[in-house]
């Protein structure tokens, strides 16, 4: 069972969900810039990243699972932006998104192959997807009170042979959410601080884990290069630069 529409809502409304956006906003257009004049899909509920890169995108939809129950995204005046969709069957046609994002999609998934099936097809060829799902070692995997503690926490690992399954090609790996899931100031304000030293500290810990895959039309399960990780946080958003920086 997914949560529902008001839930996620509630939570990225908060001092502590618009500090967590903050944080997956800036992972997001370090890797794909401002994606100007791309076609943006986000699966799950990723409208708080969606919104990060504002109306450069030809198209920006969010396919929102049946269970979710209504949304409506009106972003920057094109009117409503949202379409319920099931896990197994997307409603668009073959090859239709450049970027695609996952977000809040994974967790509760009842099949996450048969997901990814329909991901790698409504992806373009050599079109780029991001899978964000809730870090089994992570402190927010446990922090049932916000959307990451719900579902089934992912590694990284498991997501690269996810992926690798599906006909994708991992290109970069990231983690995120360092800050404890904790709604005070200490923490709130100063999130990209906790990145920072997260990264240093316990770079395995992350609250999120991050893995960015290109789809090829003839990619062999397996084939899937090393991921390098990606370190960088942006302070600012959007991005205005189309560089992706790796460690």
């Amino acid at each position: 069972m997914r949560q529902d529409a008001v839930t996620l809502q509630r939570f990225y409304a908060s001092a502590l969900g618009l500090a967590a956006a903050r944080i997956l906003s800036g992972k997001l257009t370090d890797l794909w810039g401002d994606a100007r004049g791309l076609s943006l899909l986000g699966l799950g509920y990723a409208i708080p990243v969606l919104e990060a890169f504002g109306g450069t995108p030809s198209r920006s939809v969010a396919g929102v699972p049946l269970d979710h129950g209504p949304v409506n995204w009106n972003p920057f005046g094109r009117g409503n932006a949202t379409v319920s969709v099931g896990d197994e069957r997307l409603p668009f046609p073959d090859g239709m998104f450049d970027r695609v994002i996952v977000l809040h999609g994974l967790e509760e998934s009842g099949n996450p192959r048969a997901y990814l099936r329909e991901i790698w097809r409504v992806t373009a060829p050599e079109g780029r997807i991001v899978l964000a799902a809730s870090n089994r070692s992570g402190l927010w995997s446990r922090a049932t009170r916000t959307p990451f503690g719900q579902g089934r926490p992912w590694t990284r690992a498991q997501l690269m042979n996810l992926l690798s399954i599906g006909l994708f090609q991992v290109t970069a790996s990231s983690s995120a959410l360092y800050m404890p899931p904790v709604a005070t100031p200490l923490v709130t304000t100063a999130a990209e601080g906790w990145e920072v030293m997260g990264r240093m500290l316990a770079p395995g810990l992350g609250g999120v884990v991050l893995v960015e895959a290109v789809k090829r039309l003839y990619a062999s399960p397996g084939g899937g290069a090393e991921a390098p990780v990606t370190g960088k946080v942006r302070l600012t958003r959007p991005a205005t630069t189309n560089g992706r920086e790796r460690h």
